[in-house]
């Protein structure tokens, strides 16, 4: 069973950046495809950015909302997703959280909660 444990959220200002961490407690060499997915205050969780790994390099999907801002990465070395953040809006604000995708229910953590503000 893997635990996945998000970090690096904050406080930034708008234009700002953040670069986000999940953190597996197993290996996640198995799983083809890690995502991180956000949830803002009175909406419902959605999709934000995938990445798929193949044995010759990766694939990697977005949100058109995050598109051209936003990177995923991931190293399976580490058990490690990232998602860099830049260019950062008030509507990003959030809590993210990582998962497969599709998401396993049983794989939700706590998240990171972003906060955009001036």
């Amino acid at each position: 069973q893997v635990q996945l444990v998000e970090s690096g959220g904050g406080l930034v200002q708008p234009g700002g950046s953040l670069r986000l961490a999940c953190s597996a407690s197993g290996s996640i060499l198995s799983i083809n495809t890690m995502g991180w997915y956000r949830q803002a205050p009175g909406k419902q969780r959605e999709f934000v950015a995938s990445i798929t790994s193949f044995t010759s390099g990766s694939s990697t999907n977005y949100a058109d909302s995050v598109k051209g801002r936003f990177t995923i990465s991931r190293d399976n070395a580490k058990n490690t997703v990232y998602l860099q953040m830049n260019s950062l809006k008030p509507e990003d604000t959030a809590v993210y959280y990582c998962n497969t995708v599709p998401s396993r229910f049983s794989y939700w953590g706590k998240g990171t909660l972003v906060t955009v503000s001036s």
